[in-house]
């Protein structure tokens, strides 16, 4: 399959330090491990992600990434008390962005999961949340950081597709959710049907 072009190129150099984002806030998460040999990585995974859920505004995610949050700190804390995961990046609501784990390495974001043939996502995918709520709507501000940040990932790696956590887990996950404007994103990056799930895109492959 041939890789999506970029909306806006510029030098790879200028982008990237190894596998992480010049542009994003560094913040290194312990929860990550190794890629599988020879695992390409060729996988965007969309998430929402909000804590307490639909509470914005804090720094409760990036604990949670960092294994630091105080389980205590809150009733809902309880229920995921122990839980150790990561994603590579974070957009808040005002498109501010986070990242935690070099691209190159896996990040603990999808869970058990599987998509276009593929088991174990992990493996393959570059993770990415968006402070929100599944369901809900996103922030302007916030597509403008993920077209920017997707197509500076489609420069440094060979990326084909871009999926929510919803296609790559459904039944088990639902975010982004119905509020996510996936014709919005194709609009702004200009990548073809093809590498979006089905049914969510809509500009069609010349």
């Amino acid at each position: 399959m041939a890789r999506p072009t970029p909306s806006d190129p510029a030098p790879v150099s200028a982008l990237w330090q190894d596998g992480w984002y010049r542009f994003a806030r560094r913040l290194p998460s312990p929860n990550f491990g190794p890629r599988p040999t020879a695992a390409p990585i060729d996988l965007i995974v969309l998430h929402s992600i909000s804590l307490p859920p639909g509470q914005y505004g804090g720094d409760e995610v990036q604990r949670l990434f960092t294994n630091t949050l105080d389980w205590k700190a809150h009733p809902y804390f309880e229920q995921i008390a122990g839980l150790e995961v990561s994603a590579h990046f974070y957009i808040r609501r005002d498109g501010q962005l986070w990242q935690f784990v070099d691209c190159g390495q896996r990040a603990w974001h999808a869970g058990v999961s599987r998509y276009r043939g593929r088991d174990n996502s992990n493996d393959d995918s570059i993770g990415i949340e968006l402070e929100g709520l599944e369901g809900n709507t996103f922030e302007a501000a916030q597509y403008e950081t993920l077209s920017s940040l997707c197509a500076a990932l489609a420069q440094r790696y060979s990326i084909e597709q871009i999926a929510g956590h919803e296609h790559i887990a459904p039944g088990r996950k639902q975010d982004p959710g119905a509020g996510f404007e996936w014709s919005r994103l194709q609009r702004d990056l200009g990548w073809p049907t093809r590498c979006f799930p089905e049914g969510v895109a809509q500009i069609q492959e010349a």
